[in-house]
């Protein structure tokens, strides 16, 4: 019986496991947690949350890419969050629609590709609009009741975008 030494078998078993081990863990990296990705963007700001930028990183890329919105099954009754592409100007926050000249006329452009919505106990909890390389987070009443603080960029942009508004009733159009 000619028997390869328990240690030497051992470590050509390793050899060959290592391989398969890479290609699970790869694998494992591709899919993404679709509870992660609701607790991240449900969070008051997910880029601060180190755990949260590369799933959120990830996520972008797949719906850039037209993979689904990842689904969470532990998210309970009321809790959920969805991916909607962008359309201005019906789809759109106005502070980051633009109105561009084509060949047909104007045509309204939006600022972000699409929009993930998370709802808390069947509300609206945010709405992040999000593009190749940025994304910013709309908070709503209810979210911003409850939390401590936010990220309010969004908040922000659309006080500079009203404050360059022309007056109610000032009759300018192109002011």
């Amino acid at each position: 019986m000619n028997r390869q030494p328990t240690v030497e078998r051992k470590a050509r078993a390793a050899k060959l496991a290592a391989p398969l081990a890479l290609m699970l863990a790869c694998a494992h990296v591709q899919a993404l947690d679709g509870c992660l990705v609701l607790l991240c963007l449900a969070a008051p700001s997910w880029r601060s949350i180190p755990q949260c930028v590369p799933p959120i990183h990830q996520l972008f890329r797949d719906l850039r890419h037209g993979r689904p919105f990842p689904t969470c099954d532990m998210a309970g009754p009321g809790n959920r969050s969805g991916h909607q592409w962008a359309a201005a100007p019906a789809f759109c926050p106005p502070q980051y629609t633009r109105q561009v000249d084509a060949p047909n006329g104007p045509e309204y452009v939006c600022d972000w590709r699409g929009a993930i919505s998370v709802q808390i106990d069947n509300q609206l909890w945010s709405r992040t609009w999000w593009n190749s390389g940025d994304s910013v987070t709309e908070f709503s009443d209810v979210a911003k009741a409850q939390l401590p603080g936010w990220d309010t960029r969004f908040d922000e942009d659309f006080a500079r975008w009203q404050a360059s508004q022309p007056p109610e009733g000032s009759g300018c159009s192109d002011c």
